[in-house]
């Protein structure tokens, strides 16, 4: 299992908990691009930057680049979309 980790805000980290976001977005940089190359099959969201901060592992469903929802909190320009699936593990 491959997980990447990405920290995030509280509103968007209980929007995914409660299955009413169904995306994340990332800035395309070459951060996210050099890390992306591997075939990542998770991703654990943690609401802060500390280990013992509340966390929750998915299933990563898709990466795409494109415009997302600016409800959901994407700018208006082009970002990675990370399209959530089930819900693992909360912790």
């Amino acid at each position: 299992m491959e997980i990447l980790t990405l920290p995030i805000k509280k509103q968007w980290f209980d929007m995914i908990l409660s299955g009413e976001k169904t995306e994340e977005y990332r800035e395309i940089k070459p951060w996210y691009v050099n890390r992306l190359h591997f075939k990542k099959t998770h991703i654990l969201f943690r609401n802060g930057y500390r280990k013992d901060s509340p966390s929750c592992l998915v299933k990563l469903e898709a990466i795409m680049k494109g415009k997302g929802k600016p409800e959901w909190g994407a700018p208006d320009y082009p970002v990675f979309i990370f399209k959530i699936g089930e819900i693992i593990e909360v912790r």
